[in-house]
């Protein structure tokens, strides 16, 4: 029996397991457990995971060191032994659980690990890194190189021992892949998957939206049934309400700041540029003449301050720069 119905991911799952799915997305679910023992298995497995986390939520008072070694014996009925080690980070806990993005992250990693069986029956040491309040890169066991940006959190096996290299996130961060087309390397955020097999590109989820932006090489980006492969100076964006979106093309490097502390403009419209200073600086700059905010610029700013690249957009544009009690206008 082949199923043919909606596609199913995470997102759907969790709403059925919590009584919220409508009847004909429940209907679908049902039609797409009995169509294969493989969709059962895959089933029960991602039940008893999201079952065992929200005890492990709902019990403000637990025993972190006691809840592990239960949540590990009841894995290891149906999944490998799942341990988490630090390598100079943080042990992972069911404490780090009980952040709600945080939560799902983890539960999705070892539902994504151990139902797929790239490990058969071996040892799974996961590696957890928070960036907090900094950037910071991080070389994994591939020698891929990743940079985080502030706030984000990236989970990845202690060794890359089955068929992929898989690795899960939340934020941003700037990938440098090396390549391996023998062992793909693949992301999964925010209910995307990104596909490479060595690259360089960025990747930002924040919300409901993800960004993809690839630097060098292929990257292939796939969310639910679609998919689509990005070249070099290309980006795609997936939202939650209309999904995978038209690729489009980048002009200049704005996208990875925090990584290169370089602002590279190329025929860059002025009001992308604005909106990649709110982010970097915090600040609030407005555009209040519709008639400049496509006006493109050419240059990089390298580690200059918000008043000289200000200095720079004024000049080059000879517009005003206004500051005032809520902000800054330009016009």
């Amino acid at each position: 029996m082949s199923y043919t119905g909606m596609p199913i991911d995470d997102d759907l799952l969790v709403k059925y397991l919590v009584g919220e799915a409508t009847p004909a997305e429940a209907e679908a679910i049902q039609n797409w457990i009995v169509a294969s023992p493989a969709n059962r298995q895959e089933f029960d497995n991602f039940k008893l995971i999201w079952d065992e986390s929200q005890h492990i939520a709902s019990t403000k008072a637990l025993d972190e060191d006691a809840a592990y070694l239960r949540l590990q014996k009841r894995l290891n009925n149906t999944t490998p032994n799942v341990e988490a080690r630090s390598a100079q980070v943080r042990k992972m806990k069911p404490s780090w659980w009980l952040g709600i993005a945080a939560s799902l992250l983890l539960i999705c990693t070892v539902a994504w690990l151990t139902i797929s069986h790239y490990y058969d029956n071996r040892a799974i040491a996961f590696v957890k890194i928070d960036s907090e309040a900094k950037t910071r890169m991080q070389t994994l066991p591939d020698g891929s190189v990743v940079t985080l940006n502030s706030h984000s959190t990236l989970i990845y096996p202690e060794k890359f021992t089955g068929t992929i290299r898989p690795v899960t996130m939340l934020g941003e961060a700037f990938f440098k892949v090396t390549p391996d087309k023998t062992k793909p390397f693949i992301i999964k955020v925010n209910g995307v998957t990104v596909r490479v097999v060595g690259t360089s590109f960025n990747v930002k989820s924040r919300d409901d939206k993800t960004q993809v932006i690839v630097e060098t090489g292929i990257v292939n980006v796939s969310e639910k049934s679609k998919n689509v492969n990005l070249n070099p100076g290309e980006k795609v964006l997936v939202t939650k309400k209309d999904g995978l979106q038209a690729k489009e093309i980048i002009k200049g490097r704005l996208y990875n700041y925090y990584a290169t502390h370089e602002l590279v403009c190329d025929e860059t419209p002025l009001h992308e540029l604005v909106g990649s200073l709110n982010e970097i600086y915090g600040s609030h700059i407005v555009i209040g003449n519709k008639a400049i905010n496509n006006l493109p610029i050419t240059t990089v700013f390298k580690d200059q301050s918000l008043d000289e690249t200000l200095l720079v957009i004024s000049e080059t544009f000879k517009i005003k720069v206004e500051h005032g009690k809520k902000g800054i206008v330009l016009k």
